[in-house]
């Protein structure tokens, strides 16, 4: 008798599933189901809800509920999928001996994990996270938060408020041109063009954004080194990893962005993420095996520098198990956050990188990542 899949996809930094029709994982939750019912496989997807920022022992938390309250208690197979740092609460998920919550009972679910696949997850951690421990770079996390709801909804920013926090980004780096008023102006306008009742679902979003941040610093590089030296791998579980590079800003990407201005804009905000991220400690990339090697290259034509990333992750700080993809992709591209609006329903991108990452990418590297679930199942 066929036994039923337990799939849980995990959301990332900031990410969410409670805003109305607005959905993290959309596109590739239909994916997976669509493809899995091709199949044959009897599977259950299930999308998380955790805390947006809140610490990677929380959100552990937050998936063990998930799991609890829709896998049974039977001994059908879990699989967890995990995006950015979602793949860090489903690695601490089947740590044999993690410690959750007084209460918390980890094991009965975590001996059921057949395989767990990161995607875009900063393994060695990530010095975008040391920039946002900073009051600057708090603020900013709490605009971009927002500006990834309001892009998901209403498919682009307002030019106003592009050309306003293009500037301040534009004076980041030496602070100047930069006030809390006009932070706050901006966070006003934005909200100000949602209905009440979504306001209130978004305001208390950011609300949960502003409230507890402690992820922040377990994503430096420094902080996730004291995550690895506790969270060990299971025995029996396979680990598999999807791998993002993105081109680096420049006049190509640009023009690639194309020549709308709010493109062009909006490319701002990712070259200053990018350039943010490439400071990556040369001392904190980990060795990689012959196999996780050899996959980048065939990739990418040759290893990825340590300055290489996908706008947020260092590239390198992504390769866990097995290398199931390794795309040209920005750090959203992967869970269907690129620019393809003719596509039913459509891809919204707002992390405009110029990567070319479309369709056809993503259909393959969520393929792959099906190949990999049902390894053990033959299909």
């Amino acid at each position: 008798m066929p036994v039923k899949h337990h799939i849980y996809l995990v959301p990332g930094f900031f990410g969410f599933i409670n805003l109305g029709e607005l959905i993290y994982f959309g596109h590739a939750y239909d994916y997976l189901k669509a493809e899995l019912s091709r199949r044959g496989v009897d599977a259950d997807v299930v999308i998380v809800l955790s805390h947006p920022t809140a610490s990677i022992r929380t959100r552990t938390a937050d998936l063990l509920k998930a799991v609890q309250e829709t896998a049974g208690t039977g001994d059908g197979p879990i699989h967890l999928i995990g995006h950015s740092t979602g793949g860090l609460d489903s690695r601490l998920f089947v740590s044999p001996g993690a410690q959750l919550a007084d209460g918390l009972e980890l094991e009965p679910y975590a001996k059921r994990v057949r395989s767990v696949v990161t995607v875009s997850t900063p393994h060695a951690g990530t010095p975008l996270a040391t920039f946002f421990m900073g009051l600057f770079g708090q603020r900013i996390l709490k605009l971009l938060s927002l500006f990834t709801v309001y892009v998901l909804r209403f498919g682009r920013l307002p030019l106003r408020v592009v050309f306003r926090f293009g500037h301040v980004l534009a004076r980041a780096d030496d602070n100047l041109g930069w006030k809390p008023t006009l932070l706050d102006q901006l966070y006003d306008q934005l909200l100000g063009d949602f209905s009440s009742e979504r306001r209130d679902a978004v305001a208390k979003f950011l609300s949960d954004v502003g409230n507890d941040t402690s992820l922040i610093p377990q994503l430096t590089p420094e902080g996730i080194d004291l995550f690895n030296a506790s969270a060990v791998d299971r025995p029996g579980v396979r680990y598999g990893s999807v791998v993002t590079q993105a081109r680096p800003p420049s006049l190509r990407t640009r023009m690639s962005a194309g020549l709308d201005p709010y493109a062009q804009l909006t490319h701002t905000i990712y070259a200053f993420m990018y350039g943010q991220t490439q400071r990556m400690p040369l001392t904190a990339l980990p060795p990689h095996t012959p196999a996780q090697t050899a996959a980048l290259v065939q990739a990418y034509g040759a290893l990825p520098g340590p300055t290489a990333c996908d706008g947020i992750v260092p590239t390198r700080s992504q390769v866990y198990g097995r290398v199931l993809s390794a795309v040209r992709a920005d750090h959203l591209d992967a869970i269907g956050h690129f620019d393809q609006p003719a596509h039913q329903p459509p891809h919204v991108d707002w992390l405009i990188s110029g990567s070319g990452f479309r369709r056809p990418q993503f259909e393959s590297t969520w393929k792959s990542i099906t190949n990999f679930l049902m390894e053990d199942e033959g299909r």
